[in-house]
């Protein structure tokens, strides 16, 4: 199945809530525009989306994790099996877990989330990382595949601007799993630079996806415009 992925393109198809977009139909359907374009993969949030993805598209690769904000926690993506469960249910094939250091709070441990998403699921697990010590920790729990994912996006990366080339490079030297490049890939030129880099395969979400992020963007040099 990662083999399948390999200097491959998966387009994450999320939308923010309160969106129009949050849509099952809608995000499925970006993602079957994503596949007839050319994607390998596609990477979706919720059950519900996973599921309204999986009927569009019955034989694409679909990386599935369900957003749980946690209480004292800022762990989030998929952080209890039950979590885990429901996506495997709903038609993901790998599940994208939190593969941070963080407080998981009474979330599972990744030592115990992870052997059980396989053993119990028998599905893969990609590591959402933001570090090497995380990453380490994952691979050494049992995860097939470690993404960069959460480089910049936690208090203690929030110094650092995605995309995480320094922690791409450090994957793919220090790792056996494949290293997958997500977050902050804002063309096709970054997406090349971390194939060159030796990146298993590149997940791009805003700049393909992004409709809700690229609006209030431009929105910043029409100050009088009125919003409907």
């Amino acid at each position: 199945m990662l083999e399948n992925l390999q200097h491959g393109l998966i387009v994450s198809c999320q939308a923010p809530v309160g969106s129009p977009l949050h849509d099952p139909s809608i995000v499925a359907a970006m993602a079957q525009a994503a596949v007839i374009g050319g994607a390998k993969g596609v990477r979706i949030d919720t059950p519900a989306h996973v599921r309204a993805t999986r009927e569009k598209l019955p034989d694409t690769l679909i990386i599935g994790l369900w957003k749980q904000h946690i209480p004292g926690s800022e762990v989030y993506i998929t952080p209890h099996f039950e979590d885990a469960r429901a996506i495997a249910d709903a038609g993901a094939d790998i599940i994208a877990i939190d593969a941070t250091l963080r407080d998981r709070g009474n979330a599972d441990t990744l030592q115990t989330l992870i052997p059980r998403i396989g053993d119990e699921l028998g599905k893969l697990v990609m590591a959402d990382a933001d570090s090497i010590e995380g990453a380490i920790a994952a691979a050494q729990a049992g995860a097939d595949c470690v993404g960069t994912t959460l480089y910049g996006y936690t208090s203690q990366t929030q110094h650092l601007s995605p995309p995480g080339w320094d922690l791409l490079q450090q994957l793919v030297e220090q790792l056996e799993i494949p290293a997958i490049c997500e977050g902050g890939i804002a063309s096709p030129e970054m997406a090349k630079t971390a194939l060159q880099l030796g990146a298993h395969a590149v997940v791009v979400g805003g700049a393909i996806t992004g409709i809700d992020l690229k609006i209030q963007a431009f929105q910043a040099i029409f100050p009088q415009s009125r919003r409907i």
